[in-house]
């Protein structure tokens, strides 16, 4: 690919464990966001995924040939347990992964035992229901650190020119108990929701404001409401590292009842 033509960065939420592939009505919006966007960037040659639902002690990176899926969520239907998605791992996209990460000073291994959890698999089945892509996931590191997840992505970015899309699942809003919680409505919700999506898309603020921000989210109106612990929204800060320095909004809808972002970069 030439400079222009470099694959996207996209932050989506994945929505309600496995809901999403459920057809849960409060999900409708997300589910037909989610099928539609491929239409928008060529196909990619492969994809990085990084979940809210993994954490380890340094980057780690799935590397197994045929990943097996991980139904890490409980009390759903037993149709949910039986949701196949044989898309193919990638181990030199993920050794290729490993060496970047390592170059840029940050520790990294390899894990060819792990599967792809529901972060992973629920938003792929709808975006790429053939499982045609090959598919690496990259964990988060655990203490949560925003700084070290920008930097995660900033080693990583180059890959981008390589047509590998990197996708971070999320949510950009993240608290169970407020989930359903009547018809009222969220102002920490609505306030958060426009402060991440101010800071993330406005061209006028220069990359260095941005990652500041960033670093400094749990200041913004509304943040811990909405995200009582940040594992959901982390998946963005690696997005934005990787990304350009302005990303643009292309989801903003609501999913069980609350407002939630999607990003592209």
């Amino acid at each position: 690919m030439s400079h222009n033509q470099k694959a996207p960065v996209i932050f989506i939420p994945h929505g309600g464990g496995p809901l999403p592939l459920l057809n849960e009505p409060g999900h409708g919006e997300l589910i037909h966001f989610l099928k539609a966007l491929p239409a928008s960037f060529p196909a990619p040659e492969a994809i990085i995924i990084i979940s809210a639902h993994w954490e380890e002690e340094v980057v780690s990176i799935t590397s197994a040939a045929a990943p097996e899926l991980i139904y890490d969520y409980y009390g759903f239907p037993e149709e949910s347990y039986r949701i196949s998605y044989p898309v193919k791992g990638h181990p030199l996209l993920a050794e290729r992964l490993k060496a970047l990460l390592e170059h840029a000073g940050i520790a990294a291994r390899l894990d060819a035992k792990r599967g792809l959890d529901h972060g992973v698999f629920v938003p792929l089945k709808l975006m790429y229901p053939e499982a045609q892509i090959p598919c690496v996931q990259l964990s988060l590191v655990k203490g949560l650190s925003p700084e070290q997840h920008i930097a995660i992505g900033r080693a990583i970015a180059e890959l981008r020119q390589e047509n590998v899309l990197i996708l971070g699942s999320g949510f950009s809003f993240h608290n169970l108990r407020a989930f359903g919680r009547g018809s009222e409505p969220d102002r920490d919700n609505l306030a958060f929701e426009a402060w991440l999506v101010d800071t993330c898309t406005d061209p006028a603020t220069d990359a260095k404001s941005k990652a500041k921000a960033l670093n400094d989210w749990q200041q913004a109106p509304g943040a811990r409401h909405c995200h009582p612990r940040e594992e959901h929204l982390l998946p963005l800060h690696v997005c934005f590292g990787a990304g350009d320095n302005a990303a643009s909004l292309i989801f903003d809808g609501t999913v069980l009842g609350k407002k939630t972002a999607a990003l592209r970069w």
